[in-house]
């Protein structure tokens, strides 16, 4: 292996760390309640289809889905603890795609028992800006998979 060749596999392995860590860290700021700093994990023309909320685009209108929208879903209600696994991501220079499960955990507020369990997916495309990983869009799909009773017919 030339040395041109592993300083573009570390180069991969090294995006590949900061893209998991990106998206991390996207999860820790929705619990935490950090609508800024999930606005900022976003490229300036990223797009957001978070469930039934319907695509948003730019970073404006992303703002308004979290801190008008997402922000007041259920406030008070219950606490939500979000679990994201297995991501399969593929690199092509300064562009990424992936997908993740996602795992939500609805609990009482008062006691922090678990109330029920929901299983989603998201499906992203990443992009380099100024040397950070970004999102250029993520979707989230729930209930995933799709019921196969709701597949198309062949």
């Amino acid at each position: 292996m030339t040395l041109k060749e592993l300083e573009k596999r570390l180069r991969t392995l090294e995006d590949l760390e900061a893209i998991k860590n990106l998206h991390h860290e996207y999860i820790f700021r929705l619990l935490n309640r950090q609508w800024d700093e999930i606005v900022d994990c976003f490229a300036e023309d990223g797009m957001a289809n978070i469930a039934h909320h319907g695509l948003r685009k730019g970073k404006a209108e992303i703002a308004t889905l979290f801190k008008e929208r997402i922000s007041k879903m259920n406030a008070g209600k219950w606490r939500d603890a979000h679990f994201v696994v297995q991501p399969v991501i593929s690199i092509d220079g300064d562009k990424a795609k992936g997908y993740w499960l996602m795992y939500i955990m609805i609990a009482d507020p008062t006691t922090g028992n678990a109330l029920r369990w929901t299983q989603g997916r998201h499906d992203c495309e990443y992009v380099k800006v100024d040397g950070k990983w970004k999102f250029k869009s993520v979707k989230y799909t729930r209930p995933w998979p799709i019921e196969p009773e709701s597949l198309p017919k062949d």
